[in-house]
C-alpha cells in the first residue's frame, strides 16, 4: 500500500484517489493532500491567481464572502481589529469589513506580502478560499491561530470534501492550486489541537473561537 506522511498531523496518510494528480487521505485527521512533486511553481501558481475576477465592488463576489462575512460580525462587533489572510489581488472581504465599521488589515504572499500584520494580534482572522492552498498547513495555521487575541475567532472558508465515491468528480480537483482538502473531521482536529470551540454554519464555513483565557498555540 502506498503511504506518505500527512502534512497536518503527521500520521501515515494512504492513496485514496489517482488521475491527473494523486491524492492520498489520513485516516486521523481526514485530510487529503497532492504530494508535494505535483505541487505547480510559485510562479505557475501566481499565474493562475492573475486570471482570477475577484473584483472588490462585485455584488456577486460579495454575496459570495457574505457567507463567512455575516457570522463573524455578528459574533464580534466593530471596531474590532480584522486580518484577512491570502485576501489576492482584489480584498473585498477586508473592504466589506471596514465599510461596517471594522479594522482591517491584509496579507497576501503574492499580492500583499508585507508580512508586519502577521505580526499582530486580532479579534478577527478571516482565511477565505485559502487553506486548499496550503502546502504545509499545519504550521501555517498554527500561525495563524497566533495572530487570533483571546476570545476572538479565526474563520476559514472551504469546500469541505464529498463522500468518497463522488471525490473523483469534485469540482475542487480541477484547480491545479488546490493541494489540500479539508474535512469536517479535520476541523474538529484543529479544535482539539488548539483548544477552540468549533462552529460549523454553513457547508464551507468552519469558525474556531480560541478560549478567552487563552488556550493552545
Amino acid at each position: 500500500m502506498s503511504v506518505r506522511p500527512c502534512p497536518l498531523c503527521g500520521s501515515s496518510a494512504v492513496l485514496f484517489h489517482r488521475a491527473e494528480r494523486t491524492y492520498y487521505r489520513c485516516p486521523s485527521c481526514a485530510l487529503v493532500h497532492v504530494p508535494p512533486q505535483q505541487h505547480l511553481s510559485a510562479a505557475d501558481e501566481k499565474a493562475v491567481y492573475d486570471q482570477h475576477r475577484n473584483a472588490v465592488n462585485d455584488p456577486g463576489y460579495r454575496r459570495f464572502l457574505a457567507r463567512i462575512a455575516d457570522p463573524l460580525m455578528a459574533a464580534v462587533v466593530p471596531p474590532a481589529r480584522v486580518l484577512d489572510f491570502g485576501c489576492g489581488h482584489g480584498p473585498a472581504l477586508a473592504a466589506m469589513f471596514r465599510e461596517a465599521g471594522y479594522q482591517a488589515e491584509v496579507y497576501d504572499p503574492f499580492y500583499f506580502p508585507d508580512p508586519s500584520p502577521l505580526r499582530d494580534r486580532y479579534e478577527v482572522v478571516t482565511a477565505t478560499e485559502v487553506v486548499e492552498h496550503l502546502a504545509e498547513p499545519a504550521a501555517e495555521l498554527d500561525g495563524l491561530w497566533g495572530c487570533v487575541r483571546p476570545g476572538g475567532w479565526l474563520g476559514i472558508m472551504t469546500k469541505r470534501q464529498p463522500s468518497a465515491e463522488a471525490f473523483g468528480a469534485w469540482h475542487y480537483l480541477r484547480d491545479p492550486t488546490h493541494i489540500a482538502f479539508f474535512a469536517e473531521v479535520t476541523f474538529c482536529w484543529f479544535a482539539r489541537r488548539w483548544g477552540a470551540e468549533l462552529h460549523l454554519p454553513r457547508d464551507d464555513v468552519a469558525l474556531l473561537r480560541r478560549p478567552v483565557a487563552g488556550g493552545a498555540g
